[in-house]
């Protein structure tokens, strides 16, 4: 059978190879160096939905896009054309073209991509279409597209070929249309707040503003190592410290770390800092590009996602990360419970040597709270060690003023209370060189030129980072991240 496979793809392959030189040797260029078209297939049917069965326009338009569905009857021809707004039929009849050039459409194989000038029709049976008076050849297809047009079904597929996706599911371009849309809202609602959109180095000589295990290059000219960004924001602070008060960035983050339903190795960040502003602030501001983006490619603030209801209408609920763990267990959880490693491990949590107790409450979090949080909520107060660049809370020791915007079980925004004193932030950092001391690989290192910075003053300021790719999966209701992401990291294909 494998074989008969290959005999068949093989002919195949040889049958467009042979339709390619037979276009050439009649004198027709099967790889044009361009089109003009003017119209589009939603626009003619915006443009003429109304048209009864059996119409003739005296609209000429010129269309362009790939063949999907082709019809053959003598001395008529049905090519149904997909462009990028989706499909329009051309009605092809040797009347309206000549014999010559009619005879060349024998030579036009599903996949290849034409264009056509005509005129506006309907059908008998209403079927709006160009009446097709000249057809180009604009790129042989000489490899066939998925058997019958049924497209790409196995998701392995869909991601490694990711092209033939969009050729294939007009459904699918919606979630790049949502990228777009999100896109879009969040630059409208941070302009009209007078944000600036900047950007900053991803190489770097130090990879931080976040716990992660960054992927390592060299410079050859300057001799010197340098990190991919795991975050945008040390160099966004660099900028308040400058006197810009308000700028965001949207950018690619990229994290030497596993991938799966929530993670990708390169991914998008939206990033903004507020100066004079704290995490409430922040966390009003998340919550009105959320619902911007939401609006843009939902059309609405309550809406289902993987079969549930999200309702980002409601006021969205804030708690401490204390708070709901303690919810969680049953029981007070404190960060001076002398008992707390105990606690944990007879909750299953295999505590490490190195953990102080904001980890392990953290850990307490990750594992019986996180994804249980399926309406916004904002998870405030997180411990100082896991969180070293947020500020002190005002008034509760031990934790900072760091929220996290949970979503459907994800984490979308980090939202801080900036740590803008210094010394604070050395002693920060030295607590997270003690733990890689310790043998804690995920630490934030020292950043003598940040540190730097900071002491030429920077002014009080809010600021989080959004995940984008996070996020687009809600708003276009996929299950995985790599189904937001055009072209996802994965394994080498061995087959």
């Amino acid at each position: 059978m494998t074989e008969d496979l290959g005999t068949r793809e093989r002919d195949v392959l040889k049958g467009r190879r042979d339709s390619l030189e037979r276009l050439r040797a009649k004198g027709v260029e099967p790889f044009a160096w361009g089109f003009d078209p003017d119209a589009h297939a939603a626009e003619l049917r915006e443009r003429h939905g109304e048209l009864p069965p059996d119409s003739l326009t005296d609209d000429s338009v010129a269309v362009a896009g790939r063949v999907v569905l082709a019809r053959r009857f003598g001395g008529l021809t049905f090519f149904t054309l997909r462009d990028r707004t989706g499909d329009v039929q051309l009605f092809c009849s040797e009347e309206a073209m000549g014999p010559d050039a009619f005879a060349l459409l024998e030579e036009v194989d599903l996949g290849d991509i034409v264009g056509a000038r005509g005129r506006v029709m309907t059908t008998r049976k209403g079927e709006l279409s160009v009446r097709v008076e000249e057809l180009t050849m604009l790129s042989k297809a000489l490899r066939p597209l998925p058997e019958k047009w049924h497209g790409l079904k196995d998701p392995d597929l869909q991601q490694r070929q990711r092209y033939l996706h969009l050729a294939t599911d007009l459904e699918y371009r919606g979630v790049v249309e949502a990228r777009a849309g999100t896109l879009k809202a969040f630059r409208r609602a941070l302009d009209e707040r007078d944000f600036i959109e900047v950007e900053t180095p991803v190489l770097q000589a130090t990879a931080g503003g976040a716990i992660a295990r960054p992927f390592l290059t060299h410079h050859g000219a300057l001799d010197i190592d340098l990190n991919l960004r795991i975050a945008l924001e040390l160099y966004l602070k660099r900028l308040l410290v400058g006197g810009l008060e308000r700028v965001y960035e949207i950018g690619r983050n990229f994290r030497n770390e596993g991938i799966d339903r929530d993670h990708n190795p390169e991914f998008t960040m939206l990033e903004v800092y507020q100066a004079y502003g704290d995490y409430f602030a922040m966390m009003e501001l998340g919550e009105v590009l959320i619902r911007a983006a939401a609006l843009e490619v939902r059309g609405a603030l309550r809406f289902e996602y993987q079969g549930r209801e999200l309702d980002l209408e409601s006021e969205w609920r804030r708690a401490t990360l204390l708070d709901l763990v303690s919810e969680a267990v049953g029981e007070e959880v404190t960060l001076d419970r002398e008992d707390l490693p105990d606690l944990a491990r007879m909750r299953g949590i295999d505590v490490h040597a190195t953990w102080g107790p904001g980890k392990i409450a953290l850990e307490l979090y990750e594992k019986f709270v996180e994804e249980h949080l399926w309406q916004p909520t904002w998870v405030m107060d997180l411990p100082r060690e896991v969180s070293p660049l947020a500020r002190p809370h005002r008034s509760s020791p031990g934790v900072v003023e760091h929220a996290d915007l949970v979503i459907a079980g994800m984490e979308l925004i980090p939202a801080y209370s900036e740590l803008s004193d210094p010394d604070q932030q050395r002693e920060s950092f030295r607590i997270q060189a003690e733990a890689r001391a310790k043998g804690e690989d995920e630490t934030h290192p020292m950043d003598e030129e940040f540190l730097t910075a900071l002491e030429h003053g920077m002014p009080p300021a809010g600021g989080f980072g959004l995940g984008v790719d996070r996020l687009l999966k809600i708003l276009a209701d996929q299950a995985s991240i790599r189904d937001v992401i055009l072209f996802p990291h994965r394994r080498p294909d061995e087959g």
